[in-house]
């Protein structure tokens, strides 16, 4: 907006917009032409593959200490946040999201409670842009601030975030991990509750929050966490050759005591990508538990003796991945699990003394449109959880050798239990939806109901009261039935004219859930429509829909979301010219490919940090790891489902392709930046419509997590106005 120095008279003012829009046009036509007549630079390498010849034409982006592809996607980027900038109304995003959120006096995360009754979780209010971790003895104890992440390593001026908590059973240590920069390893320190103050060890090399958390010991004293050697993400050496290892407070973290490794356990075939983690299920286990892990929902787990922990060549197996063990805890000497095995879906148990996973003991038998997700223990049984369609959820208790379904305190897409352990039948559930904030509750055991337990207050969003939610089914290429959920404010009509905007995932097993996604809802507020489409890949439905968008069968994921774009277009929601799409990560395979496969459906394609040439993950520093969702080009029939699944080897010249707005991190360690960069240098050469395709690198961001809320919003803004500037909502247009 042109904000004149002194105020003149009306016409001048006027006069004036229309030169500063003059202006402005002018340069982003001569930004949209230098886009053209300057391209990525391009040195096309061609691979054979099983005697496919395959060109490369941007394999050089690839190489970031390049000084031309420095300064290709730097300008690109330059020129993005100019675009994004400038679109008419992008601030209401930010503005209303901050406004929300001042309706709280502060939000909170990461709870945990102790066997002693201290809790501990983070705590941010509206005015900071980190949040801070805090603790109280019982829920009505009196609040107190432990740590401020500020604090961490003042002359590196960088900000910390705290991206992971875990206190020590008695809750008089507490671990916590800090990152910079969205770069996810982290630095963890220890903070002594009783003496009031942190300790002057700092843990490097390591990421609790996506290497299965630390695991405190007895003693209150030692913890196992997994050790990184290489935190370099540009390094060929980074996520390999991890290690567990054991950690007593005060010792030199330098000094480490490998509980699982590679080198250490050669006997296992543990690979360099793999993630050997180890924790201990309870407080008082006997067995001490390692899982060979990684991006894989099924892996092959050992155990050994806790009283073994420092002897080597203790582990036996337990299970293979071939079992399917997709949950389990230990009761004494049994295991109690949910299997998937044979295309079922059930709880089983054997003994530990003498495991026997052929022929275990059925528990509970599969439920008929549900899929058992979770399970938790407590004193006389345990506590598990089931999904219908990934959207709702259903919480049951098993006691006296017989299951019983708990009414939920509200409905519920989502929810997650925790529980002390077990000495206590008493649990805790945070339920989420699509349009209610999250409500978390305690289960009196003695007194048989849910007891409302929220550390935040609840606020009303009455704007919100009218938002409709529909869960329905659509039919697939093949005739199967998707999940998919429908999000708008009532009373709108139906017509070609609402800006549609489509969320899909479907990797890893991982269901999209309910969340309350204040910023769908803002969307519908504004008229337009949202879509969560449960694609095949996730876990909405078990194993099996796994399974069906899963190397070989991964266009599935692709073509559902074709499906419940037709769907929408073909029931009168919306048309062609105002349909978005919108993922992430592994998603960015779903998004891209729907995209290549189809490009007359869509009209804006947004990707954050998306897998969109798949062919060449592989050679990431986190690709050996991803081979076992996607597959490996070293294998002919996996090699031919990667092609399939490359967008960006899947553009074609010629072509008009719709809008696209694609994001990178370049500090991040999932998916190197040069991918989506790579897709926008090919997408850019071979476009021929006058869409827009803007890459934008956030050069001080990783994969989009462990950021401030600041630049959170920042980023959801951009995504949301380059939306509905491409499908035509008139507060997002320039005017001329």
């Amino acid at each position: 907006m042109f904000y004149p120095y002194i105020y003149p008279h009306k016409s001048i003012i006027l006069s004036m917009k229309k030169i500063y829009f003059l202006v402005y046009f002018i340069t982003i036509a001569s930004q949209v032409n230098a886009q053209k007549t300057n391209p990525a630079p391009s040195k096309p390498v061609t691979d054979e593959y099983h005697g496919v010849k395959v060109v490369d034409e941007y394999r050089n982006l690839e190489d970031l200490k390049d000084p031309a592809t420095i300064n290709w996607m730097k300008s690109q980027t330059d020129y993005a946040n100019t675009v994004l900038k400038n679109i008419p109304n992008r601030q209401y995003y930010i503005n209303k999201r901050i406004e929300l959120d001042k309706r709280k006096s502060f939000t909170v995360s990461n709870i945990y409670i102790t066997e002693n009754d201290v809790y501990f979780y983070l705590k941010k209010t509206p005015a900071q842009n980190t949040a801070r971790l805090y603790y109280r003895k019982g829920f009505s104890g009196e609040e107190i601030e432990l740590y401020n992440p500020e604090s961490f390593l003042p002359q590196n001026k960088k900000q910390y975030q705290i991206n992971y908590i875990k206190p020590n059973y008695d809750g008089s240590k507490v671990a916590i991990a800090l990152t910079e920069g969205g770069k996810e390893i982290s630095n963890m320190v220890i903070y002594d509750v009783i003496s009031n103050k942190l300790l002057p060890q700092v843990i490097t090399n390591c990421w609790p929050s996506d290497g299965g958390g630390i695991s405190w010991l007895s003693d209150n004293n030692s913890f196992i966490y997994l050790y990184y050697p290489v935190t370099d993400p540009n390094s060929k050496f980074f996520l390999k050759d991890m290690a567990s290892v054991l950690y007593t407070v005060g010792d030199d973290p330098k000094k480490l005591r490998v509980l699982l490794s590679k080198e250490n356990n050669q006997d296992l075939k543990i690979n360099s990508e793999d993630f050997p983690i180890v924790n201990t299920p309870a407080k008082d286990s006997q067995y001490l538990i390692g899982r060979i892990s990684g991006a894989i929902r099924f892996k092959d787990t050992y155990y050994m003796k806790s009283s073994d922990i420092l002897k080597k060549n203790q582990w036996k197996i337990l299970f293979h991945k071939e079992d399917k063990v997709s949950s389990f805890i230990i009761k004494e000497n049994q295991i109690i699990y949910i299997s998937e095995k044979n295309g079922t879906n059930a709880i089983y148990c054997t003994s530990l003394l003498n495991p026997d996973f052929k022929s275990p003991e059925l528990i509970i038998s599969p439920i008929q449109d549900e899929t058992i997700k979770s399970l938790n223990t407590i004193k006389d049984g345990f506590i598990f959880t089931t999904t219908r369609n990934g959207v709702e959820a259903k919480l049951y208790t098993y006691k006296n050798n017989k299951p019983e379904s708990l009414k939920l305190p509200i409905p519920a897409g989502d929810v997650f239990v925790t529980t002390l352990n077990d000495r206590s039948n008493d649990f805790w559930i945070t339920c989420n939806g699509w349009k209610n904030d999250t409500e978390r509750f305690k289960y009196s055991s003695v007194a048989k109901r849910f007891v409302s337990e929220n550390i935040a207050p609840l606020v009303e969003y009455p704007e919100f009261r009218d938002i409709i939610v529909e869960e329905i089914t659509v039919k697939s290429h093949d005739g199967l039935d998707i999940p998919l959920s429908i999000i708008y404010k009532k009373g709108i009509e139906k017509n070609k004219r609402n800006p549609v905007i489509i969320d899909a995932y479907g990797a890893y097993a991982t269901i999209n859930s309910p969340y309350f996604a204040k910023t769908y809802l803002l969307w519908a507020l504004q008229g337009g429509i949202v879509a969560i489409a449960h694609v095949r890949g996730g876990g909405e439905r078990g194993e099996k829909w796994h399974e069906g968008g899963y190397k070989s069968t991964k266009p599935n994921s692709w073509k559902d979301l074709i499906s419940c774009t037709e769907y929408l277009i073909n029931e009168g929601y919306t048309s062609s010219d105002n349909v978005a799409i919108w993922g992430a990560s592994a998603g960015g395979i779903t998004i891209g490919r729907a995209m290549t496969e189809r490009p007359d459906l869509f009209k804006a394609i947004i990707i954050d940090a998306g897998v969109t040439n798949a062919l060449r993950m592989e050679t990431t520093p986190n690709g050996l790891n991803n081979v076992k969702e996607f597959g490996s080009s070293k294998v002919e029939p996996e090699f031919k489902a990667l092609l399939e699944m490359d967008a960006y080897q899947q553009v074609k010249k010629e072509i008009k392709y719709p809008s696209t707005l694609i994001n990178g991190g370049i500090n991040d360690p999932r998916v190197s930046p040069w991918i989506p960069a790579k897709f926008a240098a090919k997408l850019m050469a071979n476009n021929i419509s006058d869409n827009p395709v803007l890459l934008k690198i956030d050069y001080d961001g990783g994969h989009g997590g462990d950021i401030s809320v600041a630049k959170m919003y920042d980023n959801l803004a951009d995504t949301f106005a380059f939306a509905l500037w491409q499908l035509g909502h008139p507060d997002y247009q320039p005017k001329n």
